[in-house]
């Protein structure tokens, strides 16, 4: 989701920065009193974070980790056992039939491509149902940027490799206004007469840069069991028993291909809720390591995971058809310690979240969601209602980061994005948002989406730093 801050133009701070208070000063009353309410909330974040550790646990032993998995191997990457023991404890965490891991996905959209590639065929078409999808996904689709092109570019000869280029047609079905499947609109975009098939439907889980609620897992099994009726009604066949990868009975015949299958964007979601997508029917799913599932210790990567014909048709696209492996090249051992990590990480992410949102609802700012409303990723969403607002958040999220806290983010143009974007990511690894960032379009209403960080009062701190700053701006009025 970030691009190097390099990349959208960082600045060094002006010789005359803004005042900062040290990192060592106390509490407001403000973050206090805000933390003590949230209290219970963030006890019940705990024994979720049990939960989760406990399940992870279970998958690791399943898997005999040992020590002899960290080595990992290099050249075509035949023959690693880490890599096989990692596929198979993600695959027993979100309840599917088959993962890949992988550090050649170096990014969300770039798992997700592989997805979307793997088994779209030309005259298919991918139908999205959870309205506009992310920035970066418009181009791979062909909608938007390098795929429209300009005279001489690579769009004009034709040479973008978009969805479009390939001749995969792509439709949109918008949420309903509270955020939930518009079934009837699904239903008629299904059953609308067209040329070829449509073969994939996608659901992003997450907003991205929406102005809307994510959703949660249990709404999208709804959505997959809906989805599951309809296609049997269309067939005039018996659902069958396999119709859910995590639900499957040992009984149960082997899940053949029936269009259109179920992708769900994952990134964000991972460890939020007490299952995965796949758990509750989707066919297939995808996600970043440096979002939740890397445990802030994945230097690269993404993983797929779902259905194993689906999958493998993912590792296809990633690699090529018949060719197995990936060499780890030592980056085993990060893989499976931030996969340990990863559900105290995003225990931390949601404490974080909830203390933003209500610091910022007692200040008069939109949020979403609110602070005691249920979760279905990390992400925090704050309209600051100005473009100077949502510039001098990120300055202080960046002012305190470890990493380059001396710089100033600049917004800018950034590869994937339409429109300027300022990124705020003093991170270890770059682009790593589960660490801690924030990030927004310089658009109306000028939302800044906030996610990540180790422990929660990394944010308490940055929440004093910014409010100290707009009283000064205010009172200089």
């Amino acid at each position: 989701m970030i691009a190097a801050l390099l990349a959208a133009g960082t600045a060094v701070l002006a010789a005359k920065p803004p005042a900062y208070a040290p990192a060592t000063t106390a509490p407001s009353a403000l973050v206090r009193n805000a933390r003590a309410d949230l209290a219970p909330l963030f006890d019940n974040i705990d024994w979720q974070t049990r939960t989760h550790v406990a399940r992870v646990l279970d998958a690791f032993r399943n898997a005999q980790v040992s020590s002899s998995d960290f080595g990992g191997v290099d050249g075509y990457g035949h023959g690693d056992i880490g890599r096989e023991k990692l596929d198979a404890i993600y695959a027993e965490l979100f309840g599917a039939e088959a993962a890949l891991v992988r550090i050649q996905c170096f990014s969300g959209t770039h798992a997700i491509a592989c997805c979307l590639y793997g088994v779209l065929r030309p005259g298919d078409t991918l139908l999205t149902v959870s309205g506009q999808p992310y920035d970066t996904l418009e181009e791979v689709i062909g909608t938007r940027g390098a795929a429209v092109g300009t005279p001489g570019d690579s769009a004009a000869a034709g040479l973008t490799g978009s969805l479009m280029e390939f001749g995969v047609r792509w439709e949109q079905v918008a949420l309903l206004p509270d955020g939930k499947f518009d079934y009837a609109a699904i239903r008629e975009a299904l059953e609308r007469p067209r040329d070829g098939r449509v073969a994939m439907v996608h659901v992003q889980r997450s907003c991205g840069y929406q102005w809307r609620r994510s959703i949660p897992v249990r709404e999208i099994g709804e959505f997959a069991d809906w989805l599951a009726d309809w296609r049997a009604e269309r067939d005039g066949a018996p659902r069958p028993a396999s119709a859910a990868p995590g639900r499957g009975s040992a009984g149960a015949e082997p899940w053949q291909p029936s269009w259109p299958v179920l992708f769900v964007d994952n990134c964000y979601g991972e460890f939020v809720e007490k299952c995965e997508p796949t758990a509750l029917g989707a066919d297939l799913i995808a996600g970043s390591l440096i979002k939740n599932p890397g445990g802030t210790l994945a230097p690269t990567g993404g993983y797929v995971a779902g259905r194993a014909q689906l999958v493998q048709a993912a590792s296809n696209r990633l690699s090529a058809p018949g060719v197995e492996g990936g060499a780890t090249l030592g980056q085993n051992r990060l893989l499976l310690q931030g996969l340990f990590h990863a559900p105290q990480v995003v225990g931390e992410a949601l404490k974080g979240a909830t203390l933003a949102a209500r610091v910022f609802a007692e200040r008069g700012f939109a949020c979403k969601p609110h602070a005691l409303t249920p979760r279905a990723d990390i992400v925090q969403c704050i309209q600051l209602g100005t473009r100077r607002n949502l510039l001098d958040f990120c300055e202080v999220v960046q002012r305190y980061s470890p990493v380059s806290a001396h710089v100033r983010p600049i917004a800018g143009v950034s590869p994937g994005y339409g429109d300027e974007v300022v990124f705020a990511d003093g991170t270890f690894i770059e682009g790593s948002t589960a660490e801690l960032s924030a990030d927004g379009p310089l658009r109306e209403p000028y939302a800044v989406y906030m996610q990540g960080g180790n422990h929660w009062t990394q944010w308490a701190i940055i929440l004093d730093a910014f409010f100290a700053r707009l009283e000064q701006r205010q009172a200089n009025a």
